[in-house]
């Protein structure tokens, strides 16, 4: 499916990846006045930004420490970026801030967190089994989870939303705001005049622009002639519906759930080299479900609505790549790992800073593709 007319091939951008980070930074430099054309070897949203739980963790000593002041802004900007997407597109993305309650048995909890007593979290989430007495399997009464574990619980202030409508609304707002777009269009590499690219060769055609930007995800290492070292991370997930309904995203040390608006609960997840497999393993998804059932004894009478897995981009030290490579004019904004929702507000920004030339707002030194100068083919 074809959103442009065929006889146009000269753009002033083209966008490897029609992701959440593709389509932002695609809206993003449209409100510039540049002619944008978004290609993707599938359909526009449709990889990893439909597959994530959407959970917007803007700190917590699970980010890596270049990583949090960019994921601590991009949360913060969070309910303007969202309420822009629905504005334009008419759908809502289904942002809530009722915050998590963290779970752990070793007090490894952000400053930020506030500590729970048992009955602040009674009152919060009255189903958890932290501080209560729950029936085990054959009915046998377990005593409460802080202690058989030495669990607590504490809460953060944080916001999530659900990937599956954000994506479709971003999809339909950069169309809105002229984005073109080419479902079905694999890239097999760039067109080079001497140093600089000039566009990118697909399967089928190729296109003409002065800036090519890399944001195909998982597959963003597989562009000639610039391999980089991301590699997909896959993650498997499942849906209940009919169980407890929760207020919070619970997020535990072996599992999290996450409400949605429509009555589904997420549960995930896993990190597995697998490979660019997306099948779902019925073992994986049954450990899933017990682990959610330790911390929300109700989600056992609750049914699987669906499975599935999703491919996250990983790079070697956990941190995406953001920045101009060694060839003029190709820009990389990829390997988000588990955080491309998160970061796709503040992605959008800086990237267009630095490809307009305008002055950055953050440090990309630990982000720079050069980093890689190996793979990059960087002397």
């Amino acid at each position: 499916m074809r959103t442009y007319n065929e006889r146009v091939k000269s753009w002033d951008i083209v966008i490897v990846g029609a992701g959440i980070i593709g389509l932002s930074l695609a809206i993003s430099l449209r409100k510039q006045g540049l002619r944008v054309l978004l290609l993707d070897r599938g359909e526009p949203g449709r990889e990893a930004s439909s597959a994530a739980a959407g959970m917007l963790v803007g700190s917590g000593t699970e980010l890596p420490p270049p990583l949090r002041a960019l994921a601590s802004e991009s949360a913060g900007m969070y309910p303007e970026f969202a309420h822009e997407i629905e504005d334009e597109s008419g759908m809502k993305v289904d942002l809530r801030e009722q915050g998590t309650i963290l779970i752990s048995g070793n007090n490894d909890f952000p400053s930020e967190a506030e500590m729970l007593s048992v009955d602040k979290l009674r009152s919060l989430e009255p189903d958890l089994a932290l501080f209560d007495s729950n029936s085990g399997p054959g009915g046998r009464v377990r005593p409460p989870l802080q202690k058989q574990k030495g669990y607590q619980a504490a809460y953060l202030p944080e916001r999530w939303v659900d990937p599956r409508a954000l994506a479709a609304a971003v999809v339909k707002a950069a169309r809105h705001r002229g984005v073109a777009t080419s479902a079905g269009s694999e890239v097999r590499g760039l067109i080079r005049s001497g140093n600089r690219v000039s566009g990118v060769q697909t399967e089928k055609t190729n296109y003409s622009a002065e800036i090519v930007i890399n944001c195909a995800g998982a597959w963003a290492g597989r562009i000639a002639p610039q391999p980089f070292p991301v590699a997909p991370v896959k993650g498997q997930m499942l849906a209940v519906v009919g169980g407890p309904v929760l207020q919070h995203v619970i997020r535990g040390e072996e599992v999290y759930l996450v409400p949605r608006s429509d009555g589904r609960t997420i549960i995930g997840s896993t990190l597995e080299d697998a490979g660019y497999n997306k099948q779902t393993d019925v073992n994986t998804i049954q450990r899933l479900l017990h682990a959610a059932g330790e911390l929300l004894p109700g989600v056992a009478n609750a049914k699987i609505h669906e499975d599935w897995a999703g491919l996250r981009p990983g790079t070697p030290d956990h941190l995406p790549i953001l920045g101009e490579t060694s060839i003029a004019g190709y820009f990389v904004a990829s390997g988000h790992y588990r955080d491309g929702i998160l970061l796709a507000p503040i992605t959008a920004q800086i990237m267009t800073e630095l490809i307009l030339g305008k002055p950055i707002s953050h440090n990309l030194e630990p982000f720079s593709p050069m980093r890689f100068s190996k793979c990059t083919g960087r002397k």
